[in-house]
């Protein structure tokens, strides 16, 4: 039987990111199918078609590379030249229309704009972004984004033993989240229809990408389409030429099946899995687990998950969803349903990682559908929104009976906390994920232009900005006439109120966390797995505590405890003054939020989806609220009451 594998850009690790650029990028390894790559071509000496390096597309996308090159699109490296002052890498996706048949041309052409406009119309953490589509002659592109990292078949080629369990059970929940999001696509569902180890990039946050919509298409009850798939990962039905949302939770079945026994189903007879079980060279697998890919794999599709959804749910389910076993450290404990239940939830059209703010009754928070809602602390009900162009990740800051937030659109805006009205914008060069904080009648922040600002409450005119290292999407903490601040280029600063450096601290790594500061310490992590303890006259490290993984969670301090998340999935109690572990607990996924402290309890969010309540002294869980995504953002507590955000869309109101 023939491969079924058509429009398929296999695409090789990318060579590591410079520490200034701004995004990172898809690629898929050289596989089946795929040419070997010909050396870069020089600047005047196009190979064989191909573009040359440093070759100008648009007038703005310049080459770099040749990335890789497939049966029907070659792959580019580019620059994108309009940011001047960092390097944004991107790729260029370019599909050359030379058929002498038009029919066939037209095709060509048709699957181009399919993509594109496919692509274009999606918004999801899981999936790289299209920055751009266009045409230059018989060529057609698109201007993707840089995913920096591998994709599933290049991890497990290079792994020499088996992938744990846990590891495959979380990059199959993270899988299952981006088809839900696939399969309820308004205004027609998208199924992907080649999920495959290779069309899985692992990203260097450890996050699941999808990558190459080349054979995508919106779903359509009843039509037949064009045989296209993997073999030995695609379904029966497939073949035939139908495609419906549950022909991609076969092909997440087979490719766990692939991960977790390393048995290759393109080497074997279609649909034969169940004659070699998993356990059968990893007898390591639970029995729970292998049900569950057992059904994903079904022949009958009737026997198989119903959605996305479903099958997401009974991997949560798992004791290996939740980090146990080895990995698990001061009493984490398997939950398969909340502990406590919401005083209400507001639905947002898009996922919440703001963090909320309480006023005189109002909560008030981003979206990534653009939106700050106020809404009613009490009961959730909704009481206005303001529109920005771009998504808010930006935490809002109430001062002086007016809403200060930031929006991915490059501008900070200012608006009145009773009408939900416009008072002014502050325009930057970058988008601004900062979160402000509003002292001496100015509000300042950051943006991904590497400046801090001070801006007039009143005005919205820029008092000063002072330049850093990298992008700032670290928040301020101000004290007495200072503020600190860090920034992706790996500086922390303290900065007085007439925009002049006090100090700065080095790390080894960006800082993305948010400072916390005492009358003596400020309190910082670093995406080099440290947090830092500096002095706050001079910035030297009184003391540093080495933690499993990154840190961009943001500290908080109470009862000389200092409270932060890592990557590494614990959330810490650390001793102030030392730097020594009081305790730490272990979730199931990255905790990335800062967490909030209520009485005697600290409250924060993970990856995992759910809402954590511990007690303060030894670490204890007092209970857990699952969501349906992953939580980045940070609860606020008022009244007794925790306000919290998630990816599954909704805003949370919880008794503490």
């Amino acid at each position: 039987m023939k491969s079924l594998e058509t429009h398929r850009i296999d695409i090789p690790e990318s060579p590591s990111q410079p520490p200034h650029a701004q995004q990172a990028q898809a690629e898929t390894p050289a596989g089946r199918g795929t040419q070997p790559l010909a050396p870069p071509a020089k600047r005047d000496e196009p190979a064989g078609g191909q573009l040359a390096e440093g070759h100008l597309l648009q007038n703005r996308y310049q080459v770099l590379e040749l990335h890789a090159v497939g049966g029907m699109s070659t792959v580019y490296k580019v620059q994108d030249l309009r940011f001047t002052k960092v390097t944004r890498l991107c790729i260029a996706k370019e599909m050359l229309n030379t058929a002498n048949d038009p029919q066939v041309r037209a095709v060509i052409k048709s699957n181009f704009e399919r993509e594109a406009n496919i692509l274009a119309a999606l918004s999801h953490p899981g999936i790289v972004q299209v920055y751009d589509f266009f045409s230059e002659g018989e060529r057609n592109y698109l201007i993707l984004e840089f995913v920096d990292g591998k994709d599933l078949e290049t991890i497990l080629t290079d792994t020499d033993s088996f992938l744990p369990e846990a590891q495959v059970v979380n990059w199959a929940i993270q899988v299952c989240e981006v088809l839900s999001y696939l399969h309820s696509h308004e205004p027609q569902p998208i199924v992907f229809r080649d999920i495959k180890p290779s069309n899985i990039m692992l990203d260097k946050h450890n996050r699941i990408r999808l990558v190459d919509f080349g054979i995508a298409r919106i779903f359509q009850s009843g039509q037949k389409g064009t045989m296209i798939g993997t073999e030995g990962y695609t379904p029966p039905e497939q073949y035939r030429g139908s495609a419906e949302p549950r022909v991609d939770i076969y092909a997440l079945g087979a490719t766990m099946h692939h991960l977790l026994s390393k048995q290759d189903p393109r080497m074997e007879a279609p649909f034969s899995f169940h004659e070699r079980p998993i356990h059968k060279t990893n007898p390591t697998v639970s029995r729970e687990l292998t049900d569950i890919v057992n059904r994903a794999l079904e022949y009958d599709i009737d026997k198989r998950f119903g959605s996305a959804e479903e099958m997401q749910r009974a991997l949560m389910n798992l004791s290996s969803a939740r980090g146990l076993g080895a990995t698990a450290t001061f009493g984490a404990t398997a939950f398969k349903s909340s502990d406590v239940t919401a005083l209400w939830r507001f639905r947002c059209e898009d996922q919440v990682r703001s963090s909320p703010t309480v006023d005189k009754g109002v909560l008030y928070i981003g979206a990534y559908d653009h939106n700050l809602y106020a809404l009613d602390a009490e009961d959730g009900t909704f009481l206005w929104k303001y529109a920005t162009e771009g998504g808010i990740a930006s935490s809002p800051c109430v001062y002086e009976g007016r809403i200060f937030f930031g929006s991915a659109d490059r501008l900070l805006y200012s608006v009145n906390a009773e009408t939900g009205r416009i008072a002014w914008t502050c325009p930057t060069q970058g988008s601004v994920w900062s979160s402000p904080w509003a002292a001496f009648d100015h509000v300042f922040f950051g943006s991904d232009d590497y400046n801090l600002y001070a801006v007039n409450i009143y005005s919205g005119r820029i008092a000063w900005k002072f330049t850093t290292d990298g992008q700032v999407r670290s928040s301020p903490a101000v004290s007495q006439d200072t503020i600190y601040i860090g920034c992706e280029g790996s500086m922390v600063y303290a900065v007085d109120i007439s925009g002049q450096v006090h100090w700065r601290f080095r790390a080894r790594r960006g800082v993305t966390s948010s400072p916390a500061i005492t009358k003596e310490m400020v309190y910082v992590g670093s995406q080099d797995a440290h947090v830092y303890a500096l002095d706050i006259r001079s910035g030297w490290a009184a003391w540093r505590y080495r933690t499993g993984g990154p840190v961009v969670s943001s500290p908080t301090i109470n009862q000389d405890l200092v409270f932060i998340g890592s990557t590494d999935n614990d959330l810490y109690a650390l001793d102030a003054e030392t730097g020594r572990v009081v305790w730490r607990y272990s979730t199931g996924d990255q905790v990335t939020g800062k967490p909030a402290v209520y009485e005697n309890a600290v409250y924060f969010g993970s990856v995992d989806g759910a809402l954590y309540s511990l007690d303060i002294h030894t670490g204890n869980l007092r209970w857990r609220f699952q969501t349906e995504g992953p939580m980045i953002s940070s609860p606020c507590i008022a009244d007794g009451i925790v306000y919290v955000g998630s990816d599954d869309r909704y805003v949370y109101a919880l008794p503490a």
